[in-house]
């Protein structure tokens, strides 16, 4: 199933594609004995992600970009790459999550149901580990395409049946953000955030408040 992708528009980045659907091998190194204290969930793997030197999540510049937030606020305790598992929508690559839509189309209606079941048995895997791990916090980040029809509509749809308050109480410990790209959570974050308001209350507030916008609690 090897190829080649383009990058984003007009930058004529070409480069083969390695590795199709992505596992992170970053969770075989999680073990009993590791101080998990976040649990994260992006988009889907990008170009550094399936690359075959990596096969890793978070990996390209959303990644770094993560990592330097929570390396300049210590005061969260966590090490992007020791304290957290990341988990995607979807293991599916494409160089744009946007892409996605056209890689729908394109495979037809066998491709999109694959995408989508993808989407169910991640949104499964997230409420594994959470359960395994409780009390510590999902952070769901890019949120745009998870409203109905969206790239994203399927993973929503099981999130909504699984954690509805009715049927779990780990729902409280979900927050949902803007996507790290291009510093989206970092500058809505600093727009939203209040005077004399903690860090820690900052993104509690927020991250509750996209909770309610997309799930409805």
């Amino acid at each position: 199933m090897n190829g080649r992708a383009g990058g984003t528009a007009g930058s004529g980045l070409v480069y083969t594609v390695e590795t199709p659907i992505v596992y992170n091998g970053a969770l075989d190194e999680v073990s009993a004995g590791s101080e998990i204290r976040l649990i994260l969930v992006a988009d889907n793997p990008g170009r550094r992600e399936q690359a075959a030197v990596n096969r890793r999540y978070l990996v390209g510049p959303a990644g770094k970009i993560a990592g330097r937030f929570f390396r300049d606020n210590p005061c969260l305790g966590i090490d992007f790459r020791e304290n957290a598992i990341i988990l995607n929508k979807t293991p599916v690559h494409t160089p744009r999550t946007a892409d996605l839509r056209e890689l729908c189309r394109l495979g037809g209606d066998a491709l999109a149901t694959a995408i989508s079941e993808s989407q169910r048995i991640m949104a499964r895997l997230l409420l594994d580990f959470h359960q395994a791990l409780s009390p510590v916090p999902v952070w769901i980040t890019g949120y745009s395409e998870m409203k109905k029809n969206g790239i994203f509509a399927a993973y929503t749809e099981t999130l909504e049946e699984l954690y509805r308050p009715a049927a779990s109480p780990l729902w409280e410990q979900i927050c949902i953000y803007r996507h790290f790209s291009m510093n989206q959570f970092t500058i809505d974050l600093r727009q939203q955030a209040s005077p004399g308001e903690s860090l820690e209350a900052s993104l509690a507030r927020i991250g509750a408040a996209y909770r309610r916008r997309v799930l409805g609690w």
